[in-house]
């Protein structure tokens, strides 16, 4: 029986300012406070910051109608509507992306684009604060009328644009459209007034960047709103009509009451990660309790070793537990970037390294395989298996991931570091900077590391006056004998090597807790900590469940996950068996341009002899290279769940 809840605004405002019993550890330093110096990660930014953002650019403004729509809008002579109803989202991503990389690489040519995109923004918003260039073109009397029309989406996106481009750059404009559009939401929407189930959901975690930079304490009201109005029954439009099923968009039971992942992963991330920023200020236990018990359904049955999610195409993500195919896996590109801002939240709000884990996994490997090495090419899926089929593309139809994936490698620098008032957290490692403001005073923190390529990582700790508090280091699992949180995957064999920490040369005591190695001691200018993890090979194995992956290992080091690709291997990736107890050897090589290490094993190669009439076995050295990097040479079979019986070969001579 369904329950009818009247949920006022006093109720709202009262929740909020009750004795919090959920709160954040700490909170992450922003990525305009970190300078990255890092060898693996600044070329990456510095491609986003040039050549991915130009191919947005080009893509937006000059080969779709993105731009041209607004320009439309704005001019009011009842010109046309070009492509999708909900591509004006793509231009606001692009400008988000836009305005972290100006904070990273200041670019005088690339902020004019930006400020005359905004122009012509501000332009097209209707007086009353309405911003959608699909309705103001076809039929404005039509707008809010259907929810899964991504008025909302849009919105969302637009108010993380204007929020990220004010913090880059001081300026108003993009932040006072945004607000205005998030004020019209807000007439018309909340407590007392009209049910609306947001479709695709982003406006609820977008809502709270806008309270963070406001105070105005409507924004997380109506945020704690829309995630009530989940599963009560209030959605309506197409998404509901045409699945039949409130579960694609995560409406079937109230959001405290989910216990497993359903649907369309973007959607779902999106959500749980304004539920966790929710749950940040409002205190509300539920929230925490049920995003706990959705994430491990998560990880723990439904998450590839790449951290990608969502394995079906036909619903762009989820299926049946433990139903993860190799070939035909979707891993959505945006779903990867909504999996690192998720667990992010959930480790802020826990202290717990096991997100930062799948974080890091999702970061380094299912969403950086999503844009290429030269920066201008992009996938959509992330499959774990081709016959050569996959190749990168310039742009999509629907273009979601290639903003998506530039404006999560511009904002790197939100997800390394993290303070309280009396602690200091490293959870990624990445070569950069900042100074981190305690009680005591403030310390500068500077990061010395060839991560992920080798496993020392240097940490010069500076207060600016001797002071006591606690050093946090994130113990990677998979550095010990976690290949992933829960028993989806684990490794073949316990690790030969052990994690060492040393300050200014010498073996330190210290703590773990939640997973990190904790030193607390009276820190003064100049002391050095050695933080060694151990970057040996190891094989890796899945649960019996995940059938596509039976008698099958994958191949890891560090963070990374390694794929055979034929390339490298006389064309071929499915014609060879892992030899028992195979060898390793790592080598430098270079992957278009890129330096990478690629591992060497040893392997039993099968092909058709010279006449055809039978299959020969020879023994053969194969070579993998890390995920993220493969199908940047062309069209090209790749495997990363590799034989090691005679099943599923492809076997040709050569």
């Amino acid at each position: 029986m369904k329950k009818l809840f009247v949920l006022t605004s006093a109720f709202f405002l009262t929740f909020q300012i009750q004795a919090q019993q959920v709160k954040r550890h700490f909170e992450p330093v922003n990525f305009s406070k970190v300078n990255i110096t890092d060898a693996f990660w600044k070329p990456k930014m510095e491609k986003v910051a040039t050549a991915t953002l130009q191919a947005c650019i080009f893509q937006t403004e000059e080969k779709t109608g993105r731009i041209r729509n607004f320009e439309k809008t704005a001019r009011k002579q009842g010109e046309k509507h070009e492509g999708i109803y909900y591509d004006d989202s793509d231009v606001y991503k692009a400008l988000e992306a836009i305005a972290y990389s100006l904070k990273n690489k200041p670019d005088a040519a690339l902020e004019k684009k930006a400020d005359d995109w905004i122009d012509k923004i501000a332009a097209a918003q209707e007086p009353d604060g309405y911003l959608s260039t699909y309705y103001s073109l076809t039929d404005l009397s039509k707008r809010w009328t259907d929810m899964g029309m991504h008025e909302a989406y849009m919105g969302g996106h637009l108010i993380e644009a204007g929020v990220a481009y004010f913090d880059a750059t001081g300026k108003r404009k993009l932040l006072d459209v945004a607000t205005k559009w998030a004020n019209h939401f807000d007439s018309l929407f909340g407590p007392n007034k009209r049910h609306w189930v947001t479709g695709h959901q982003e406006l609820e975690l977008a809502l709270i960047k806008l309270y963070r930079i406001t105070q105005d304490k409507k924004y997380v009201t109506l945020a704690h709103w829309l995630l009530e109005e989940r599963g009560h029954g209030h959605g309506k439009g197409y998404i509901w009509d045409d699945w039949k099923d409130p579960a694609y968009a995560q409406d079937f039971v109230p959001v405290k009451d989910q216990k497993e992942i359903t649907g369309h992963a973007v959607r779902a991330m999106y959500l749980y990660t304004g539920a966790a920023d929710v749950a940040a200020l409002t205190g509300d236990q539920a929230y925490m309790n049920a995003m706990k018990t959705v994430w491990q359904d998560v990880v723990f049955r439904n998450m590839y070793i790449t951290g990608g999610i969502g394995a079906s195409g036909r619903n762009e993500g989820f299926g049946l537990d433990y139903d993860l195919p190799n070939e035909q896996a979707y891993c959505e590109t945006c779903a990867s970037v909504g999996m690192v801002f998720w667990n992010q939240r959930m480790n802020l709000l826990t202290g717990e390294s096991q997100y930062v884990d799948v974080l890091e996994r999702s970061l380094y490997n299912g969403a950086l395989d999503g844009l290429s090495l030269s920066g201008d090419h992009f996938f959509y899926g992330n499959p774990l298996a081709s016959q050569g089929t996959h190749e990168r593309r310039e742009w999509f139809g629907t273009a979601c991931c290639p903003s998506n994936i530039a404006r999560l490698v511009a904002s790197l620098g939100d997800y390394i570091y993290g303070n309280s008032d009396e602690a200091i957290w490293v959870n990624l490692f990445v070569e950069s900077e900042t100074n981190l403001p305690l009680t005591a005073g403030a310390v500068n923190l500077r990061q010395k590391t060839a991560y992920p390529w080798e496993g020392a990582v240097e940490l010069s700790v500076s207060p600016e006056k001797q002071q006591k508090f606690a050093l946090h280091l994130r113990i990677p699992g998979w550095a010990e004998n976690s290949a992933a949180p829960g028993n989806l995957y684990d490794f073949t064999a316990e690790p030969t090597q052990k994690v060492t920490v040393l300050v200014n040369g010498n073996s330190v005591a210290f703590d773990r807790k939640s997973g990190y190695a904790v030193i607390e001691r009276t820190w003064k200018k100049g002391d050095v900590v050695t933080f060694t993890l151990p970057m040996e090979v190891r094989t890796v194995k899945s649960r019996p469940e995940l059938t596509y992956n039976q008698q099958r290992v994958a191949i890891q080091r560090g963070p990374l996950v390694y794929c055979v690709e034929g390339v490298d291997n006389g064309g071929q990736a499915w014609n060879f068996i892992m030899a028992p107890n195979p060898k390793f050897t790592i080598n430098s090589f270079m992957v278009d341009q890129e330096p990478v290490m690629n591992i060497k094993s040893d392997a039993i190669r099968f092909r058709a002899s010279n006449d055809g009439t039978e299959v020969v076995s020879e023994k053969a050295t194969i070579t993998a290279i890390p995920y993220y990097s493969w199908c940047n040479r062309g069209k090209t079979p790749m495997q990363v769940w590799l034989p090691t019986k005679v099943t599923d070969l492809k076997i040709n001579n050569k």
